[in-house]
């Protein structure tokens, strides 16, 4: 695994751009919940994308568990109510928290400003590396090298390197599945030659296949991500941010990152413009 956090690891992930927002219209908005709701009901409902280890993944009594998991318990802790983990998948993450059927999101909430359009955003809980996973057997170098109609890219329906792929490699197929699972697999069994994403999260996936897997070294960018709420829920999301600061400042954040992961975070999310 530190091969794979080494190479990658401030990261990206899922932007549910297109899909999203497209759902989001078929979503009949609600009101979200108040802070002071919240409160009241003893409860704080957080979605959670189990497909996405070890970030979200199902343990072996097949309940969502995972580094979100814990930092979406320990917020509920800290607010001192109940915390209620519901599974999201990547395109119904955002209509779900838009329309008030959870209070908050988790997983790999990048924030873009195609999703700040549609949600808020707290301050960043992680941050992550956007890189290319292929095999051994490619030759690509750079992720400019996938820019040729001969490459066949996969990618996760409604995830953030969608629209990167679209815009800045136009010549490559683009596959679209709906989960990681699948996508990986598509590499292996030679049906796509690689993907754009976050490293950190491939690695549960890529060792369900017998395959000489390769990152390219060189990363692509980094990414902030961040908890989503419904727009204007602005005492929930203010909270929510001196919670996450406390979180950081204690070191609870780098020792839940540490045991999921296998080792340090490589960018201080506190570095970015939306930390305030």
């Amino acid at each position: 695994m530190s091969q794979f956090v080494s190479a990658c690891r401030r990261r990206l992930l899922l932007a549910a751009a297109a899909v999203a927002s497209v759902s989001l219209f078929a979503l009949q908005p609600a009101q979200a919940r108040s802070l002071e709701e919240i409160q009241a009901s003893n409860k704080i409902v957080f979605g959670v994308n189990p497909t996405m280890p070890p970030l979200g993944l199902f343990n072996d009594k097949n309940q969502i568990d995972g580094f979100d998991v814990d930092v979406a318990r320990k917020i509920g802790e800290m607010l001192g109510v109940q915390t209620e983990i519901v599974h999201v998948g990547s395109p119904d993450r955002i209509p779900f928290v838009s329309s008030g059927r959870i209070d908050a999101v988790l997983g790999a909430m990048t924030i873009t400003p195609e999703r700040a359009k549609v949600i808020d955003f707290t301050v960043p809980v992680h941050t992550e590396v956007l890189g290319v996973l292929t095999t051994a057997a490619k030759p690509y170098q750079n992720w400019t090298d996938l820019n040729d109609s001969s490459v066949r890219l996969v990618e996760v329906r409604g995830a953030t390197p969608v629209k990167f792929v679209q815009e800045n490699l136009p010549k490559a197929q683009l596959l679209l599945l709906d989960n990681y699972p699948d996508a990986v697999r598509a590499i292996a069994q030679g049906r796509a030659d690689a993907m754009i994403d976050v490293m950190d999260f491939m690695t549960e996936h890529t060792s369900k296949h017998r395959v000489d897997w390769r990152i390219v070294q060189a990363p692509i960018d980094v990414y902030f991500c961040a908890i989503g709420v419904q727009q204007g829920n602005d005492a929930l999301r203010t909270r929510l941010n001196e919670i996450i600061k406390e979180l950081h400042a204690n070191g609870y954040i780098d020792e839940r990152w540490e045991k999921w992961f296998g080792g340090p975070m490589l960018h201080d999310p506190r570095s970015g413009p939306t930390y305030q």
